[in-house]
């Protein structure tokens, strides 16, 4: 096989490997309650173990971020690649033959390490060995695939019981383990390793040095509206409907369902234009300003129906279609020897950071109504993810076969 089916082939491994990431991802949301309640919990108690897996589930992504991607630096990219899917896949397994809730914790922490190293593994993998001119569309087909897998879980979660869906989910990962014959280590990662006196995967590097760290933080803050869409105007999107005062019950699964359907979309859409305008950041910019007049339309029509939040639930999901961007941005700015710890820490640290958004949202929704709240967190997050993009320098087609030296 010549290096050019080599690399296509790679591309299409990375994408179905997030597909069955971001399945493994969303199913929780999907299955959160029909699991519990076959656990026993009704109600309050119910909400209150659901925010705690959840939160375990975030916490286990925020480590496995930081150890897979270290790992990938000093290990190499493939293992981590395949080594994630195992893990995320034995776990999902595991969760549907869970009998207490102190199971169901354990695992989903487990599943939450696994599910952070595979997606930053994959677009390492795409960016390195690509053509610099054409990356683009390698990170774009593995998100704009990838978020497919949300969708999926949506469609097996109406259809099956909640044991299966989670049986579903791991076993898809690990029929993919069957193509790890098409993964190749990147030829950068490969002549890192003849350089023995350069620090691999040193996390703290990224603390230590000034204009590594703003670089890196700002990488980070670009992410924060999509998390802030999905975690909130998403995610709660039963909320807004009851305020709003609709009878007929807003389904969350559906609304997370479109979302996704739409940000496979917006990043099939936000990849072609970044390589027709040659430009990451315009690209984010734009998205940028279609996802603040979205959250106002969002937040200030009353006027609303089943149909409506269907519809608001696919823009918004486009307008944060610019996650394969962000992601390959990160890849994109610093040196081999460190690239995989930023590009799997970067996305895992915004997903993460829907802990403190939703907090954020929850402290001042005790004080106003849920819509302000809304509008003054997502408008936080929107003003950071703007600042911060006019900050980086623009990156695409960046040689990216350099190291960064301590």
């Amino acid at each position: 096989m010549d290096l050019k089916n080599k690399t296509h082939l790679l591309v299409v491994v990375a994408a179905l490997g997030y597909f069955v990431d971001i399945y493994d991802l969303i199913v929780f949301n999907v299955v959160k309650n029909a699991s519990l309640q076959h656990l026993g919990f009704f109600g309050d108690a119910l909400k209150e173990q659901e925010i705690k897996l959840f939160n375990l589930q975030m916490s286990g992504m925020l480590l496995g971020g930081i150890l897979w991607g270290i790992l990938g630096d000093k290990k190499g990219r493939v293992s981590v690649l395949f080594g994630s899917i195992f893990l995320y896949s034995i776990a999902n397994i595991a969760n549907a033959f869970v009998t207490d809730i102190t199971q169901y914790g354990i695992i989903r922490f487990i599943a939450g390490v696994g599910l952070a190293g595979e997606l930053g593994a994959g677009i390492t993998l795409v960016a390195e060995n690509m053509e610099k001119e054409k990356r683009g569309y390698g990170t774009m087909i593995i998100v704009t695939f990838g978020a497919l897998g949300a969708v999926v879980a949506g469609l097996v979660g109406k259809e099956f019981s909640w044991q299966t869906t989670y049986i579903v989910g791991g076993c898809l990962g690990l029929v993919l383990l069957l193509l790890r014959a098409g993964a190749y280590e990147s030829g950068m990662y490969n002549s890192l390793k003849e350089h023995k006196h350069i620090k691999k995967g040193n996390f703290f590097s990224l603390f230590t040095r000034a204009d590594m760290f703003f670089k890196y933080l700002a990488c980070i803050l670009i992410g924060l509206p999509i998390w802030f869409t999905i975690g909130v105007l998403v995610n709660l999107s039963a909320r807004f409907g009851d305020y709003f005062g609709m009878i007929e019950k807003v389904n969350v699964a559906d609304s997370v369902m479109f979302a996704y359907l739409g940000l496979s979309v917006g990043d099939l859409i936000s990849g072609l234009l970044s390589q027709y305008l040659k430009s990451r950041k315009k690209v984010v910019l734009i998205y940028l300003g279609f996802s603040f007049i979205l959250l106002l339309v969002y937040l200030m029509n009353g006027n609303v129906s089943i149909t409506y939040f269907k519809l608001m639930s696919f823009l918004l999901g486009f307008a944060t279609g610019y996650w394969a961007l962000f992601v390959t941005i990160a890849s994109e700015q610093f040196g081999t020897n460190i690239r995989s710890t930023v590009t799997n820490t970067v996305p895992n640290f915004v997903r993460g950071a829907v802990v403190p958004i939703t907090l954020s949202f929850a402290a001042l929704s005790k004080s106003m109504p849920i819509v302000n709240a809304a509008l003054i967190v997502g408008m936080v997050c929107i003003v950071l993810a703007f600042l911060s993009t006019l900050f980086i320098k623009e990156s695409f087609s960046k040689d990216l076969n350099y190291y960064e030296i301590d």
